[in-house]
């Protein structure tokens, strides 16, 4: 095994902020942040000074039990220094070695710690089975007043069904210091770079943070050849005043790219294009603009993927942004009876690691096989770029999940790799299913179903999507279920219409919604009538959720039954209920003839009222239309399968891409 081989797979490292709420995802111990100081040397020996008994600056001081005020102190990116008596443990969310994923997917049979410590420390290493059974597999004592690299051979071949790798670090006689630690592969495989995306429309602050952070990311730097941002907003990221700074430290690996409104898809869909046409990376990172980055996972995943058996997408997983120790999404999948995203068999959402850590929370040692990952943080081959081509032109919603599928049908495998994540707003602080977004969704969740679908006319999804419809018409979502209804007109045109509506789109949905008070929100509840209401609740009792399936139809028998009744007076001018965004459920609404309801993120309200004219003309498209689409789901299948490849050329883009630019160019 030769130095030029040695290829590091996973850092230890610290948090890169001092930032109290994700200690736990790095350390599980009684850790603090320790002093701030030049220099590793001095920041260990500023620490070393105060907890040795004897006051003297060196790695000494006779054994003492630790007490609950000694704390091991964070002194660096990667090194911590660990109190005598103290223990810690790298058994968490990014420092643990995510083993049964190198088992499965990559080339790698054997891995090695690398550990550099000084002082007194025994190294306790453990790995895990798919089960969450613990195995202490071996352990190391150092003992010197230099710093000492102890290294371990580790297999991989008993992890085929889940597992990780990690070590603690116990000060058993007197203060020890860890300077860093590294698992390591002996390979030849070359080096791989990416280009970083990033699409972004009006959020010039996050955007700005992002390059701050990926400025100061030190060597992350070096697997990068060029940071793109595609800026499709009017509040522009290099009009926002920490921009110059953020630029200068970057040099020339920032490009800015202005472009028209294309959403998501548009965006990453340019990200795809110029990292193509630069035929400088082996890879296209693609970011959201409103993500926290934990820099190491940029390396992570591009070490992966170049040690991968094949071409692969490897994806991050999605931390809480407002929550930091909750991993929202561990990895996802498509029911496809249903065709809707569900997290990947066998694990859970929003799971808190600070509160049920990696070491307790048994489903986390079992490996998620994915069929699609998200594109908070995705990290894609060229060479798959090139062979299955770029986004389809979806705007927004289920461009990610269709493209994951299309690779895996081509034969390239997702990998959601813990260890690389974003910290990311969660879905429930955004009303994406009732706000303009709601017709991308309906619409490119039918033409994903149309083409990837293994159940004549999608399985049960005509029949959810009529339902869901008509809950929305019940509980008052009129410009909701509007928007559900046009994306089905949409998908019903065939894919001709996809490249050309994606500049004009916005503009229809926003005029569409203009005319639907459920759609126009207020952020002052004053701003609206006082609450009336005529009759109080029946015998003083409030709505209760159907208790099942039965009673569920019978409450939307009844409310559509309502319907025929025309509204009094009274609720017209003055809402009968404040629904708080939490009870916003379509069997609470549909008792009311009017409500004002919060938004997901709480900053908003809006009058829901009651209209049976414009209920039952819903209802009577949504009918027809749902109808139609079974009738001809067999021929729009073959024709959205037979565009695809002209939908996602490069060619078909670029045109797009300049159509955009003379839009954007005319409102100038």
């Amino acid at each position: 095994m030769t130095d030029d081989q040695m290829r590091v797979l996973h850092r230890v490292v610290m948090p890169g902020e001092r930032d109290f709420d994700v200690l736990k995802l790095y350390v599980d111990g009684n850790v603090v942040f320790g002093r701030k100081a030049a220099d590793l040397q001095s920041a260990a020996e500023q620490v070393l000074a105060e907890q040795t008994q004897t006051g003297e600056s060196r790695v000494g001081g006779s054994y003492r039990p630790a007490t609950k005020e000694d704390s091991a102190e964070i002194v660096g990116r990667r090194s911590i220094v660990v109190p005598s008596g103290a223990r810690v443990s790298f058994c968490t969310y990014f420092n643990a070695f995510p083993a049964s994923y190198w088992r499965r997917w990559s080339t790698v049979d054997e891995v090695t710690l690398r550990v550099r410590v000084r002082g007194e420390a025994t190294i306790l290493i453990y790995r895990s089975t798919g089960k969450g059974h613990l195995e202490r597999i071996k352990s190391l004592h150092v003992d010197s007043d230099t710093p000492v690299e102890e290294t371990v051979e580790l297999p991989l071949a008993p992890f085929i069904d889940g597992g990780w790798y990690w070590f603690d670090i116990v000060a058993d006689g007197r203060t020890a210091v860890l300077e860093q630690a590294e698992w390591c592969a002996d390979t030849p495989v070359a080096r791989g770079t990416a280009t970083v995306g990033i699409t972004t429309f009006n959020r010039p602050k996050f955007c700005v943070e992002q390059l701050v952070a990926l400025a100061g990311s030190g060597d992350v730097l070096d697997s990068i050849d060029e940071i793109l941002v595609v800026d499709q907003g009017t509040d522009r990221i290099e009009d926002h005043e920490d921009f110059a700074e953020a630029a200068a430290s970057l040099g020339d690996k920032l490009r800015v790219i202005d472009q028209a409104n294309l959403g998501g898809s548009g965006g990453f869909a340019r990200v795809m294009h110029e990292t193509v046409e630069s035929g400088r990376s082996t890879y296209a990172l693609l970011l959201d603009d409103d993500v926290i980055l934990e820099p190491e996972g940029v390396l992570r995943a591009i070490t992966f993927a170049d040690l991968a058996k094949g071409p692969m997408i490897v994806g991050g997983h999605m931390l809480d942004l407002y929550n930091r120790s909750v991993l929202h999404v561990f990895g996802e999948s498509i029911a496809k009876y249903r065709w809707w995203m569900v997290p990947a068999p066998h694990t859970h959402l929003s799971h808190d690691l600070a509160h049920a850590p990696l070491r307790h929370t048994d489903w986390l040692h079992r490996r998620a096989d994915v069929e699609y990952n998200a594109w908070w943080m995705c990290l894609i081959p060229v060479e798959v770029i090139r062979k299955i081509g770029l986004s389809l032109p979806f705007f927004i919603k289920w461009d990610d999940i269709e493209y994951g599928l299309r690779a895996k049908a081509a034969g390239v495998p997702t990998v959601s790799l813990p260890g690389a994540a974003v910290w990311h707003v969660p879905w429930h602080s955004k009303d994406v299913m009732t706000d303009w977004q709601a017709y991308f969704t309906e619409r490119n969740r039918v033409i994903t179903a149309l083409m990837y679908s293994p159940y004549e006319r999608g399985g049960n999804m005509l029949k959810e999507s009529l339902f869901i419809t008509v809950k929305h018409a019940l509980a008052m979502q009129y410009s909701t279920a509007e928007l559900m209804l046009m994306a089905i007109e949409d998908a019903l045109k065939g894919p001709g219409d996809l490249h050309p509506s994606i500049v004009t789109k916005m503009g229809e949905l926003r005029d569409l919604r203009a005319g639907y008070t459920d759609a126009r929100a207020e952020s002052d509840l004053d701003a609206f009538p006082p609450v009336r209401r005529r009759k109080p609740p029946r015998k003083g009792r409030e709505a209760v959720p159907p208790r099942n399936r039965r009673a569920m139809f019978q409450t939307a028998i009844v409310g559509g039954l309502r319907q025929l009744r025309p509204v009094a007076s009274l609720p017209k001018t003055h809402p009968e209920a404040v629904v708080p965004h939490v009870d916003q459920t379509w069997w609470l609404l549909t008792k009311f003839d009017s409500a004002l309801v919060s938004s997901a993120d709480g900053t908003k309200v809006a009058w829901y009222q009651r209209d049976p004219q414009r209920f039952w003309s819903l209802i009577k498209r949504a009918s027809a239309l749902h109808t139609q689409l079974g009738k001809d789901w067999a021929r729009l299948s073959e024709e959205y399968r037979d565009a695809l490849p002209q939908l996602t050329s490069q060619e078909e883009w670029v045109t797009t891409f300049e159509s955009a630019s003379s839009s954007r160019t005319d409102k100038k």
